[in-house]
């Protein structure tokens, strides 16, 4: 009985990655940064998405075992790798600049007694030249920097399988699709200074190093459609960076603040003890929005970290207008409609997730009421809502 498995990393450049000048060409819209992958992806996929420009590279490991009568006696890899290819706009042309595929490296599968081990790497380059300063000799780049994954799979005598991201480019950042397709993981941090000084020659798999993978488990559907209502409005976000080991947030403070986290890892810690770690996606602070104002959790940096913060619209009064009535009110009707709107056309969003928000929302809705009764009856003072 043969029994087959995959596993697919796939590469993509977001929004606001690139730093320094090599930006340049993405702010003036000469080229672009990709919108992120889809959560699932399926047979043919990869090829659509390569040729629609939506990611740089990907690594599709897939491979197989033979098993007879409980006992492994064949195994082989099947899988492949895609590179994509560079669009840049020259006054009213569109040029296409093929990407530069690297061989794939494809380890000697690693047998045990009801298992066998696989591990390649996949990568490459665009086709572009970006002349640059590099870290050790030669001291000077034409050649743009490479980018590359080195997936693991492991496949089980009984049919089960498991899956990881072991090394990868320290830029851009890296999605993880098991063998069903759907997003699990991605890589938790991208250093672009680093990857642009250093990813190349020596420093990667085909020079002999790799370089180790901070992973982040992928956020919930729910997280990720948030994230990208959040980004759709990106200049409203303040930007905050953070060192490794520098606090964002301490348990029992009072703050109204959301933070969707851009790039690196953060710390969940209650009582003093790390509870749980997240990544790139991750929407923070709302609990404390809606219960009291007070963090549950101390968030401390694990890696360098970036994060968009957002005042919480809910939590804002404003001085009511003519006839006490409040002024986030038809913001409000308006969110109800757009959210009802994405709740019949989301089915995956889940029950229990939608009937939490909207009973969000009702209780904002019935603030903004009482409020507006208090002010037809005299209640509200000179200062207006507190």
């Amino acid at each position: 009985m043969r029994i087959e498995k995959s596993v697919t990393a796939v590469t993509w450049i977001p929004s606001e990655a690139i730093e320094g000048m090599p930006k340049l060409p993405f702010e003036l819209g000469i080229t672009h940064y990709d919108p992120p992958p889809p959560d699932r992806i399926g047979e043919g996929d990869l090829e659509s998405l390569r040729e629609a420009d939506r990611f740089r590279e990907a690594n599709r490991l897939r491979a197989w075992i033979e098993v007879d009568d409980g006992k492994i006696v064949d195994c082989g890899y099947s899988g492949g790798a895609l590179v994509g290819t560079t669009q840049v706009k020259v006054g009213p042309k569109t040029l296409a600049f093929p990407g530069v595929t690297y061989p794939l490296i494809q380890s000697e599968p690693e047998q045990g007694p009801d298992w066998v081990k696989f591990v390649q790497s996949a990568g490459g380059r665009m086709g572009l030249p970006a002349p640059r300063r590099v870290s050790g000799k030669p001291f000077f780049q034409i050649a743009s920097a490479s980018a590359w994954t080195t997936l693991q799979l492991i496949i089980y005598a009984d049919g089960t399988a498991k899956h990881k991201l072991i090394g990868a480019s320290p830029f851009p950042r890296h999605w993880i699709y098991d063998d069903a397709g759907n997003l699990t993981e991605k890589s938790g941090e991208i250093d672009f200074e680093r990857w642009w000084r250093e990813s190349f020659g020596p420093n990667m798999p085909w020079g002999g190093e790799d370089s180790p993978a901070v992973v982040a488990a992928a956020e919930t559907e729910l997280e990720r459609e948030l994230s990208r209502l959040v980004m759709s409005d990106a200049k409203a976000l303040e930007r905050r960076e953070l060192e490794e080991g520098q606090t964002l947030v301490e348990q029992d403070e009072s703050g109204k603040e959301v933070f969707l986290v851009l790039d690196g890892m953060l710390d969940v810690e209650v009582d003093g003890d790390v509870v749980a770690q997240v990544g790139p996606g991750a929407i923070l602070g709302v609990r404390s929005t809606m219960e009291g104002g007070l963090r549950s959790s101390t968030l401390r940096a694990a890696t360098r970290c970036r994060v968009g913060s957002s005042s919480n619209p809910s939590s804002r009064r404003s001085r009511p207008a003519s006839g006490g009535r409040c002024s986030s009110e038809p913001r409000c009707a308006r969110h109800r409609s757009e959210f009802g709107h994405r709740a019949r056309n989301s089915p995956a969003l889940g029950r229990r997730r939608l009937r939490a928000r909207l009973r969000d929302q009702r209780a904002h809705q019935g603030g903004c009421l009482r409020a507006a009764r208090r002010a037809r009856s005299g209640g509200v003072g000179r200062r207006g809502f507190r």
